[in-house]
């Protein structure tokens, strides 16, 4: 069931009009039925898995909490391997078995166990880890209430594609859950158009032009520049517009989600794009991996090998492919190269103030152009696909025309002015504080008026982190 389905719809309508006449506490049980019934629609067989997490994790935090302080440890470190072990099977075991046989000459696949991938389990193990680990750092209390920590791994806008939610910022909400005003129902409305518009008018064509390129690069009509940039503009529209859906969904049910997304191809170097790209996993890979590892307190070679290790790790947990390992060990390289540029030649390469503006733009063109680079192995099919782009790249074809090419550059350059502009932030601020209430539901009406259309035309396509 997908957020850009009119099913979907009818399922949140349904149970916000339920909610509508119960108590605080009967509505977050009635959440987490509806959570499980909105998981059961991928594959029923999967909630027996969703369940058993949490009741695992739920346990271990009042465990961690507690135990004696010399045993605190090992709980914590043994609810981190329970979360990861589960994740690593589901997600990991087919995938290493089969590079291992490969890596043998063995044919066939003889040790891949064709284990089913669990919709969203990248998403709530990382969140139960989180739990136990805050529980552990006294940053939390662990929950007693089963329901209330059920309703935490399983809140339905959150959970096949995040973002992923920090303990301390969900709780507090739970307890302190007394209705909706008309601002919140207004913010709530205005994130699930912004969604819907970033996804059905932007997301889902600029796939139809990144697909023509990546599925065959050496025949496709599209010139290569194009193909990527498309497949650059389409992940930002498809994440980002989830994101705003599912943030959208969650304050119509009395849950505020902080921002996933600052115009992250405004960076102006690479460690500011983690800053804005994806910042719930950005921020988890940080306090629960970097962090941990030693952070910036260990000695400087220490902390580029810590910077690889934590990107290439978060390039593996975006799928079992070792092009997304690529992708982070990519990420974490220009991580290392920007702070050694950083703390030795970048100190003493400062430009005139009046300079300001034009070393501003460069440095923003010069980072969209790396990570429109490192989006290549991330999105073709293998190495051997990535390896034809980037000989096309360095080829006299990076640039070719075609009779499309005029409509695409067009395309590209309307998407680019919603990434540089701020005006959607000012529509936003006058739809939730000005529109008068009355008129909130005619574009809630287009919107999904343009899904019921687009849904006759087959053209809705799945969000690209659902798979993750």
């Amino acid at each position: 069931m997908l957020f850009n389905t009119f099913e979907y719809w009818i399922f949140f309508a349904v149970v916000v009009v339920i909610l509508a006449f119960l108590q605080p506490s009967a509505k977050r049980l009635v959440i987490v039925v509806a959570s499980y019934i909105f998981y059961s629609f991928w594959d029923p067989r999967l909630c027996a898995l969703l369940l058993a997490s949490t009741a695992a994790n739920y346990y271990l935090g009042l465990l961690i909490e507690g135990a004696p302080e010399s045993r605190k440890k090992a709980f914590v470190t043994g609810a981190v391997v329970f979360n990861l072990v589960v994740l690593g099977f589901f997600k990991y075991f087919d995938f290493f078995a089969n590079s291992l046989t490969a890596l043998l000459g063995i044919s066939g696949h003889p040790w891949a166990l064709d284990i089913i991938l669990p919709v969203g389990i990248s998403f709530f193990t990382f969140e139960g880890i989180a739990y136990c680990c805050d529980v552990y750092r006294k940053h939390v209390r662990a929950v007693r209430s089963f329901v209330d920590f059920a309703l935490f791994i399983s809140f339905f806008p959150h959970l096949v594609a995040g973002p992923i939610i920090r303990p301390e910022n969900f709780f507090p909400q739970v307890r302190n859950n007394h209705g909706l005003t008309t601002v919140d129902i207004k913010w709530g409305f205005c994130q699930i158009i912004k969604g819907l518009v970033k996804k059905i008018i932007f997301a889902d064509y600029f796939a139809i032009i990144a697909d023509a390129y990546f599925n065959d690069p050496v025949n496709a009509t599209v010139a290569p520049v194009i193909g990527i940039i498309a497949f650059a503009m389409q992940i930002y529209f498809d994440f980002s517009g989830y994101t705003d859906i599912a943030r959208g969904c969650a304050g119509l049910l009395g849950f505020r989600f902080p921002s996933n997304f600052e115009r992250p191809y405004l960076a102006v170097n690479i460690a500011d794009f983690w800053r804005r790209w994806h910042i719930s996993l950005s921020t988890w890979l940080r306090d629960y991996l970097y962090i941990p590892l030693g952070g910036n307190r260990v000695s400087p070679s220490r902390v580029y090998v810590n910077l690889m290790i934590v990107m290439a790790l978060g390039g593996l947990w975006h799928g079992a492919s070792w092009n997304f390992m690529v992708w982070g060990i990519a990420h974490g390289a220009m991580l290392c190269v920007h702070r050694l540029w950083d703390r030795t030649l970048g100190r003493r390469c400062v430009a005139p103030a009046v300079l300001k503006p034009f070393t501003t733009a460069l440095c923003v063109a010069l980072t969209f152009v790396l990570v429109v680079l490192a989006w290549v192995p991330f999105r073709a099919s293998d190495f051997a696909v990535t390896a034809t782009i980037l000989r096309q790249l360095a080829s006299a074809r990076v640039l070719s025309l075609d009779g499309a090419t005029g409509l695409y550059w067009g395309l590209l350059a309307a998407c680019s002015l919603w990434c540089l502009i701020d005006w959607n932030r000012r529509l936003q601020h006058w739809f939730v504080e000005q529109m008068p209430y009355m008129l909130v539901g005619v574009p809630v009406a287009l919107a999904f008026i343009a899904l019921q259309i687009l849904g006759q035309f087959g053209l809705q396509i799945p969000f690209i982190y659902f798979k993750f």
